[in-house]
């Protein structure tokens, strides 16, 4: 009889949520493929996926790495130093771990890993969100294997021959959000006879888009709309008492997928994961992007979408003059609404993490 070979998979990717979760999702996805396999994950030793990877039940070893400092900084002089340290223990972690495959999505630890495995002759892929590839990325993209993107016209950053668009992870709770409407309703306690305005602006919160929300609040109760404000933790005692009958204020969302399906419009970051969820949902969306990330990248996302007719870009310096205007447009057109809404659908692609699985099976499986 013969024995399954038992697969083990190294995966790195962290810094933020957008690095984490799409690492997640692959190794859950392996997980359903692969039962017997072994997993370990490795990240920076400060940042949080040293917290969020042992929540979902995976093991993982942290390096001491961090990123360049954009501004003149002494923290850039100890770059190097933290670069070889990093390096030399991924060869260790390598050594003693004997993946079968190293897989990145990104983030500083990443890239020490990834190159080693290369140096290694392990296989290799990574996973770019963005449609502005990151450093880490576009560092490693000579030696990997297959590089798997979200958005066409990656051959600007990567070797089109190892590019494969496959799209991002992302929950697939999300997917029949449209049939939870009433539960969503009930479960925010909202008016079912008013349209509902969703805000996003991150986990931890987007000081425009608040200062915004805040400004507008007159506004939207003019224009008969109910607000459910996700404001971000750090934000959470200048806003908490802004709730009111129409607008409720709250630090983080736990119930996403009831979040999209009570909304009828959305204000959101346009971060990687966040414009992916929003193909998915299919609902009408501005994306105001954050100026103040690596390579102007959310501006990049929305505008990807944005030139599609699938969803509308205001940038920061704009909100002033145009916000009221524009907002007001999409909420008494629904020729615009229903435009913008088909249009987003067409971008979704829920196999997105199959898809990635399919990639690192044709590297694994003779």
């Amino acid at each position: 009889m013969r024995t399954e070979k038992k697969y083990k998979f190294i995966l790195s990717g962290g810094g933020t949520g957008g690095h984490i979760y799409p690492a997640i999702a692959i190794a859950n996805e392996l997980k359903n493929n692969f039962p017997n396999a072994e997993f370990l994950f490795v990240g920076a030793k400060d940042r949080m996926e040293m917290e969020k990877v042992p929540q979902a039940g995976y093991a993982i070893k942290g390096l001491w790495i961090s990123g360049l400092q954009r501004s003149l900084s002494l923290k850039n002089l100890m770059f190097p130093f933290k670069l070889i340290s990093s390096l030399w223990k991924s060869k260790k972690i390598i050594k003693q771990f004997n993946p079968d495959v190293a897989i990145g999505t990104g983030g500083y630890a990443s890239a020490p890993l990834l190159k080693m495995a290369s140096r290694n002759g392990i296989p290799t892929l990574i996973q770019e969100q963005n449609s502005y590839a990151g450093i880490t990325n576009k560092w490693l993209s000579k030696n990997v294997n297959t590089i798997c993107v979200a958005y066409e016209d990656m051959q600007r950053f990567f070797p089109k021959e190892k590019i494969r668009l496959t799209g991002n992870p992302v929950r697939l709770d999300l997917l029949n959000s449209y049939s939870k409407k009433e539960e969503a309703i009930a479960f925010f306690n909202l008016d079912k006879n008013k349209k509902t305005l969703l805000v996003l602006g991150g986990s931890l919160g987007a000081r425009s888009i608040n200062t915004l929300i805040d400004k507008s609040l007159d506004f939207f109760k003019n224009q008969n709309i109910q607000v459910l404000w996700q404001c971000g933790k750090y934000y959470e005692e200048v806003y908490k008492d802004r709730t009111t009958n129409e607008v409720q204020v709250h630090p983080f969302i736990n119930k996403m997928d009831l979040a999209y399906a009570a909304s009828d419009f959305i204000i959101s970051r346009a971060g990687a994961l966040s414009v992916s969820e929003l193909c998915l949902v299919g609902k009408p969306a501005i994306f105001i992007p954050s100026p103040n990330v690596s390579e102007d990248h959310q501006t990049e996302n929305a505008m990807a979408i944005a030139k599609k007719e699938a969803a509308i870009l205001l940038k920061e310096s704009e909100l002033d003059k145009k916000f009221k205007a524009t907002f007001s447009e999409l909420v008494n057109s629904e020729e615009l609404q229903e435009k913008l809404s088909a249009n987003i659908k067409e971008l979704a692609k829920p196999n997105a993490t199959k898809l990635i699985v399919e990639e690192i099976k044709k590297l694994v499986i003779e």
